[in-house]
């Protein structure tokens, strides 16, 4: 059994949602890990913030470009999926993007 590669911060992975409820966004669709490295390392699950092109500029939203498209990463929207749901690699958000991600987040968690 070959053993899977080593998920890290800031890549982006096709993530099956589904299922859902409610409002939470669905379907297979591009998601950012944003759990810290050592949690990767040693567990069967990731933190991921969903990617979307169709979102509106909220202060909890950053705004990013990712293969060639201008979208959002959507910290409203984080879950924590297992290994299972992950689907292909398709990169890494800049180094720039995954401050501004810890930033918000620092922001939203802080108060």
């Amino acid at each position: 059994m070959v053993a899977a590669p080593p998920v890290q911060r800031g890549e982006v992975y096709l993530v099956a949602l589904n299922p859902t409820r409610g409002r939470e966004i669905r379907k297979t669709r591009p998601c950012v890990i944003i759990s810290p490295d050592d949690l990767n390392a040693r567990l069967g699950t990731f933190i991921v913030a969903p990617l979307t092109t169709g979102s509106h500029p909220y202060p909890f939203r950053v705004a990013c470009r990712f293969e060639g498209k201008d979208g959002h990463v959507v910290l409203d929207q984080v879950r924590t999926v297992d290994r299972e749901r992950l689907g292909k690699r398709l990169g890494v958000v800049t180094g720039t993007t995954q401050a501004k991600i810890l930033g918000v987040l620092q922001a939203m968690f802080a108060a």
